[in-house]
Protein backbone atom coordinates (compact mmCIF):
# COMPACT_ATOMS: atom_id res chain seq x y z
CA UNK A 1 0.00 0.00 0.00
CA UNK A 2 1.68 3.44 -1.55
CA UNK A 3 2.07 6.26 2.34
CA UNK A 4 1.96 9.39 1.45
CA UNK A 5 3.50 12.87 3.40
CA UNK A 6 1.18 15.54 4.97
CA UNK A 7 -1.34 15.26 3.45
CA UNK A 8 -4.26 12.42 4.67
CA UNK A 9 -7.37 12.82 2.31
CA UNK A 10 -5.83 10.80 -0.32
CA UNK A 11 -9.12 9.89 -2.00
CA UNK A 12 -10.20 13.64 -2.64
CA UNK A 13 -7.00 13.80 -5.27
CA UNK A 14 -7.72 14.16 -9.15
CA UNK A 15 -4.28 13.36 -11.64
CA UNK A 16 -5.00 17.49 -12.69
CA UNK A 17 -3.75 18.79 -9.54
CA UNK A 18 -2.28 15.36 -7.97
CA UNK A 19 0.59 17.12 -5.46
CA UNK A 20 4.40 16.65 -6.58
CA UNK A 21 5.81 16.94 -3.08
CA UNK A 22 4.49 13.99 -1.62
CA UNK A 23 6.87 11.26 -0.71
CA UNK A 24 6.55 7.34 -1.02
CA UNK A 25 7.35 6.02 2.21
CA UNK A 26 7.30 2.38 0.96
CA UNK A 27 9.73 -0.21 2.25
CA UNK A 28 12.98 -0.32 -0.11
CA UNK A 29 15.39 -2.86 0.27
CA UNK A 30 17.45 -5.37 2.56
CA UNK A 31 21.55 -5.03 2.46
CA UNK A 32 23.88 -8.34 2.76
CA UNK A 33 27.31 -7.52 3.63
CA UNK A 34 30.04 -9.56 2.44
CA UNK A 35 32.64 -11.79 4.18
CA UNK A 36 36.27 -11.95 4.42
CA UNK A 37 36.23 -13.73 0.58
CA UNK A 38 35.46 -10.33 -0.44
CA UNK A 39 33.85 -7.01 0.08
CA UNK A 40 30.57 -6.79 -2.36
CA UNK A 41 27.38 -6.20 -0.16
CA UNK A 42 23.98 -7.48 -2.09
CA UNK A 43 20.80 -5.89 -1.90
CA UNK A 44 17.09 -7.44 -2.13
CA UNK A 45 14.63 -5.36 -3.54
CA UNK A 46 11.64 -5.89 -1.19
CA UNK A 47 9.12 -4.71 -4.29
CA UNK A 48 9.88 -8.06 -5.72
CA UNK A 49 12.33 -9.93 -4.00
CA UNK A 50 15.31 -9.79 -6.72
CA UNK A 51 18.99 -9.35 -6.11
CA UNK A 52 21.15 -7.00 -7.37
CA UNK A 53 24.76 -6.17 -6.12
CA UNK A 54 26.11 -2.49 -5.21
CA UNK A 55 29.05 -0.79 -6.67
CA UNK A 56 29.80 0.16 -3.32
CA UNK A 57 31.93 -2.07 -1.54
CA UNK A 58 32.96 -2.63 2.47
CA UNK A 59 36.35 -1.00 3.02
CA UNK A 60 38.18 -4.01 3.24
CA UNK A 61 37.18 -8.08 3.70
CA UNK A 62 35.95 -8.92 7.00
CA UNK A 63 33.99 -11.34 8.63
CA UNK A 64 32.08 -11.70 12.27
CA UNK A 65 31.06 -7.68 11.96
CA UNK A 66 27.71 -6.10 12.92
CA UNK A 67 25.22 -4.55 11.26
CA UNK A 68 22.39 -1.82 11.84
CA UNK A 69 20.29 0.82 10.03
CA UNK A 70 18.49 3.90 10.36
CA UNK A 71 15.38 3.70 7.74
CA UNK A 72 15.46 5.78 4.70
CA UNK A 73 18.17 7.34 5.48
CA UNK A 74 21.18 5.01 5.58
CA UNK A 75 22.80 1.78 7.04
CA UNK A 76 25.49 0.71 8.90
CA UNK A 77 28.31 -2.40 9.14
CA UNK A 78 30.54 -2.13 11.91
CA UNK A 79 33.72 -3.85 13.54
CA UNK A 80 34.57 -7.23 11.81
CA UNK A 81 37.37 -9.92 12.15
CA UNK A 82 40.72 -9.08 11.62
CA UNK A 83 39.77 -7.14 14.71
CA UNK A 84 38.56 -3.54 13.53
CA UNK A 85 36.92 -0.30 14.87
CA UNK A 86 36.02 0.87 11.95
CA UNK A 87 32.21 1.61 10.39
CA UNK A 88 31.33 1.83 7.25
CA UNK A 89 28.11 3.79 6.28
CA UNK A 90 25.60 3.09 3.22
CA UNK A 91 23.37 5.92 2.62
CA UNK A 92 20.33 5.20 0.85
CA UNK A 93 18.71 5.91 -1.68
CA UNK A 94 22.28 6.24 -3.44
CA UNK A 95 23.90 3.37 -1.87
CA UNK A 96 27.37 4.64 -1.71
CA UNK A 97 29.95 4.16 0.49
CA UNK A 98 32.02 6.10 3.23
CA UNK A 99 33.25 5.66 6.55
CA UNK A 100 32.77 7.46 9.68
CA UNK A 101 35.09 9.29 11.80
CA UNK A 102 33.39 7.81 14.62
CA UNK A 103 34.76 4.31 15.83
CA UNK A 104 34.05 1.37 17.88
CA UNK A 105 35.65 1.98 21.64
CA UNK A 106 37.69 -1.35 20.72
CA UNK A 107 38.84 -3.18 17.81
CA UNK A 108 37.06 -6.46 17.84
CA UNK A 109 34.56 -9.25 16.10
CA UNK A 110 31.90 -11.20 16.75
CA UNK A 111 30.01 -8.84 18.17
CA UNK A 112 25.98 -7.53 17.19
CA UNK A 113 24.30 -4.48 16.49
CA UNK A 114 20.57 -2.68 16.51
CA UNK A 115 18.77 0.25 15.90
CA UNK A 116 16.47 2.55 17.79
CA UNK A 117 15.67 4.04 13.83
CA UNK A 118 16.04 7.90 13.03
CA UNK A 119 17.58 8.32 16.44
CA UNK A 120 20.28 6.02 17.35
CA UNK A 121 22.02 2.58 17.01
CA UNK A 122 23.91 0.18 19.43
CA UNK A 123 26.68 -1.97 19.10
CA UNK A 124 26.84 -4.95 21.64
CA UNK A 125 29.27 -6.98 22.95
CA UNK A 126 32.35 -9.19 21.24
CA UNK A 127 35.95 -9.54 21.49
CA UNK A 128 38.75 -7.82 21.63
CA UNK A 129 40.67 -10.54 22.73
CA UNK A 130 38.27 -10.90 26.00
CA UNK A 131 35.03 -10.99 25.85
CA UNK A 132 33.09 -7.80 25.77
CA UNK A 133 30.30 -6.44 27.88
CA UNK A 134 30.26 -3.05 26.25
CA UNK A 135 27.56 -1.20 24.70
CA UNK A 136 28.81 1.68 22.13
CA UNK A 137 25.88 3.84 20.89
CA UNK A 138 25.78 5.81 16.98
CA UNK A 139 23.78 8.93 17.51
CA UNK A 140 22.21 9.50 14.32
CA UNK A 141 21.99 11.75 12.09
CA UNK A 142 25.49 13.31 13.76
CA UNK A 143 27.32 9.72 13.32
CA UNK A 144 28.57 10.08 16.94
CA UNK A 145 30.01 7.60 19.08
CA UNK A 146 29.28 7.34 23.02
CA UNK A 147 29.39 4.22 25.72
CA UNK A 148 26.58 3.11 27.64
CA UNK A 149 27.34 3.47 31.52
CA UNK A 150 24.96 0.08 31.14
CA UNK A 151 26.07 -3.03 30.31
CA UNK A 152 25.49 -6.62 28.95
CA UNK A 153 24.90 -8.38 32.23
CA UNK A 154 27.17 -11.20 30.55
CA UNK A 155 30.27 -10.00 28.42
CA UNK A 156 29.73 -12.16 25.18
CA UNK A 157 30.91 -12.86 21.77
CA UNK A 158 29.08 -14.67 19.00
CA UNK A 159 25.72 -13.01 20.00
CA UNK A 160 22.70 -11.37 18.12
CA UNK A 161 20.92 -8.70 18.44
CA UNK A 162 17.21 -6.69 17.46
CA UNK A 163 15.15 -3.63 17.78
CA UNK A 164 11.53 -2.86 18.31
CA UNK A 165 12.20 0.69 17.15
CA UNK A 166 11.06 3.77 19.31
CA UNK A 167 11.06 1.22 22.23
CA UNK A 168 13.70 -1.23 23.09
CA UNK A 169 16.69 -3.50 21.51
CA UNK A 170 17.45 -7.19 22.79
CA UNK A 171 20.77 -9.02 22.90
CA UNK A 172 20.76 -12.53 22.44
CA UNK A 173 22.55 -16.02 22.92
CA UNK A 174 26.15 -15.80 22.60
CA UNK A 175 29.53 -17.35 24.14
CA UNK A 176 30.08 -16.24 27.83
CA UNK A 177 33.69 -16.46 29.59
CA UNK A 178 35.78 -18.65 29.67
CA UNK A 179 33.69 -20.60 26.42
CA UNK A 180 29.80 -21.05 27.74
CA UNK A 181 27.28 -20.93 25.34
CA UNK A 182 23.80 -18.93 27.02
CA UNK A 183 20.50 -18.82 26.47
CA UNK A 184 19.53 -15.08 28.05
CA UNK A 185 18.46 -12.53 26.24
CA UNK A 186 19.22 -8.70 27.42
CA UNK A 187 16.93 -6.00 26.56
CA UNK A 188 18.63 -2.01 26.27
CA UNK A 189 15.30 0.40 27.05
CA UNK A 190 15.82 3.50 24.71
CA UNK A 191 14.39 6.13 26.88
CA UNK A 192 16.84 5.16 29.47
CA UNK A 193 19.58 3.01 28.01
CA UNK A 194 19.00 0.97 30.91
CA UNK A 195 19.78 -3.21 30.37
CA UNK A 196 17.60 -5.61 31.95
CA UNK A 197 17.34 -8.96 31.01
CA UNK A 198 13.82 -10.93 30.04
CA UNK A 199 12.35 -13.57 32.17
CA UNK A 200 12.22 -15.42 28.96
CA UNK A 201 15.15 -17.06 27.47
CA UNK A 202 15.77 -19.13 24.04
CA UNK A 203 15.27 -22.59 23.41
CA UNK A 204 18.59 -23.50 23.19
CA UNK A 205 22.03 -22.48 24.93
CA UNK A 206 23.09 -21.12 21.45
CA UNK A 207 25.91 -19.34 19.74
CA UNK A 208 26.45 -17.88 16.17
CA UNK A 209 22.94 -16.87 16.07
CA UNK A 210 21.38 -14.05 14.07
CA UNK A 211 18.41 -11.91 14.89
CA UNK A 212 16.09 -9.76 12.89
CA UNK A 213 12.68 -7.50 13.80
CA UNK A 214 9.01 -7.11 12.84
CA UNK A 215 8.84 -3.63 14.70
CA UNK A 216 6.00 -3.18 17.06
CA UNK A 217 4.86 -6.48 17.01
CA UNK A 218 7.95 -9.36 17.10
CA UNK A 219 11.62 -10.04 16.79
CA UNK A 220 12.96 -13.43 15.44
CA UNK A 221 16.02 -15.07 16.79
CA UNK A 222 17.62 -17.68 13.68
CA UNK A 223 19.72 -20.91 13.46
CA UNK A 224 22.97 -20.71 15.76
CA UNK A 225 25.21 -23.42 17.13
CA UNK A 226 24.94 -25.24 20.44
CA UNK A 227 27.06 -28.17 19.60
CA UNK A 228 25.54 -29.21 16.38
CA UNK A 229 23.60 -26.80 13.72
CA UNK A 230 20.00 -25.92 14.58
CA UNK A 231 17.37 -24.73 12.32
CA UNK A 232 14.81 -24.09 15.07
CA UNK A 233 13.36 -19.69 14.75
CA UNK A 234 12.24 -17.89 18.25
CA UNK A 235 9.92 -15.83 18.15
CA UNK A 236 9.83 -12.68 21.32
CA UNK A 237 6.72 -11.23 20.97
CA UNK A 238 7.60 -7.20 21.91
CA UNK A 239 4.20 -6.86 24.19
CA UNK A 240 5.00 -9.25 26.75
CA UNK A 241 8.70 -10.00 25.88
CA UNK A 242 7.51 -14.25 26.20
CA UNK A 243 9.34 -16.32 24.00
CA UNK A 244 7.50 -19.08 21.63
CA UNK A 245 8.65 -21.23 18.59
CA UNK A 246 8.18 -21.07 15.58
CA UNK A 247 7.19 -24.53 13.51
CA UNK A 248 8.41 -22.91 10.25
CA UNK A 249 12.27 -23.65 10.25
CA UNK A 250 15.22 -22.76 8.08
CA UNK A 251 16.07 -24.50 5.20
CA UNK A 252 18.94 -26.32 7.12
CA UNK A 253 20.21 -26.26 10.23
CA UNK A 254 22.83 -23.47 10.17
CA UNK A 255 24.85 -21.33 12.17
CA UNK A 256 26.21 -17.91 10.94
CA UNK A 257 23.71 -16.63 8.50
CA UNK A 258 22.80 -12.82 8.50
CA UNK A 259 19.03 -11.71 8.96
CA UNK A 260 17.17 -8.25 7.99
CA UNK A 261 13.48 -7.38 7.87
CA UNK A 262 11.13 -5.35 5.50
CA UNK A 263 8.86 -4.53 9.20
CA UNK A 264 5.51 -5.46 8.67
CA UNK A 265 5.93 -7.92 5.74
CA UNK A 266 8.95 -10.03 6.06
CA UNK A 267 12.28 -11.20 7.35
CA UNK A 268 14.83 -12.72 5.15
CA UNK A 269 17.57 -14.92 6.25
CA UNK A 270 20.56 -15.27 3.79
CA UNK A 271 23.93 -17.72 3.80
CA UNK A 272 25.25 -19.58 6.67
CA UNK A 273 27.05 -22.68 7.38
CA UNK A 274 25.64 -26.08 6.79
CA UNK A 275 26.48 -29.61 7.66
CA UNK A 276 27.95 -29.75 4.16
CA UNK A 277 29.05 -26.56 2.83
CA UNK A 278 28.26 -22.80 3.25
CA UNK A 279 24.76 -21.53 1.46
CA UNK A 280 24.12 -18.87 -0.38
CA UNK A 281 19.99 -19.32 0.17
CA UNK A 282 18.01 -16.97 1.07
CA UNK A 283 14.81 -17.89 3.70
CA UNK A 284 12.01 -15.53 3.84
CA UNK A 285 9.27 -15.38 7.13
CA UNK A 286 6.18 -13.82 6.05
CA UNK A 287 5.10 -12.12 9.37
CA UNK A 288 1.70 -12.65 9.44
CA UNK A 289 1.32 -15.89 9.41
CA UNK A 290 5.26 -16.64 10.76
CA UNK A 291 5.67 -19.29 7.54
CA UNK A 292 8.95 -19.57 5.52
CA UNK A 293 9.82 -20.30 1.98
CA UNK A 294 12.61 -19.46 -0.06
CA UNK A 295 13.89 -16.49 -2.41
CA UNK A 296 14.73 -17.96 -6.11
CA UNK A 297 17.01 -15.01 -6.08
CA UNK A 298 20.30 -16.07 -3.76
CA UNK A 299 23.48 -14.16 -2.70
CA UNK A 300 26.35 -13.13 -4.80
CA UNK A 301 28.24 -16.19 -3.70
CA UNK A 302 27.86 -18.95 -0.55
CA UNK A 303 29.16 -17.17 2.78
CA UNK A 304 28.31 -16.96 6.74
CA UNK A 305 29.32 -15.03 9.08
CA UNK A 306 28.36 -11.92 7.95
CA UNK A 307 25.61 -9.38 8.65
CA UNK A 308 22.59 -7.56 7.40
CA UNK A 309 20.53 -4.67 7.67
CA UNK A 310 17.66 -3.02 5.87
CA UNK A 311 16.00 -0.08 4.71
CA UNK A 312 12.08 -0.11 5.29
CA UNK A 313 11.28 3.37 4.33
CA UNK A 314 9.52 5.81 6.58
CA UNK A 315 7.45 3.56 9.35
Amino acid sequence: MTRFGSRTRVTTYTSAWMPTDDVSLNPVAGYFGSVENGTSIDKIAFADDSKSTLSATLTSSVGSFAAMANSAVAGYFAGGSPNTSRIDKITFPADTKSTLSATLTSARSTLAGMANSAVAGYVGGGDDGAKISGIDKITFPADTKSTLSATLTLARSYLAGMANSGTAGYFGGGVTPPNNNTNTIEKVTFSSDSVSTLGATLTYVNNSLTGMANSGTAGYFCGGYTGSRVDIIDKITFSSDSKSTLSATLTAPCYGTACMANSGTAGYIGGGSASSSELSTIDKITFSADTKSTLSATLSATRSYFSAMADSGIL
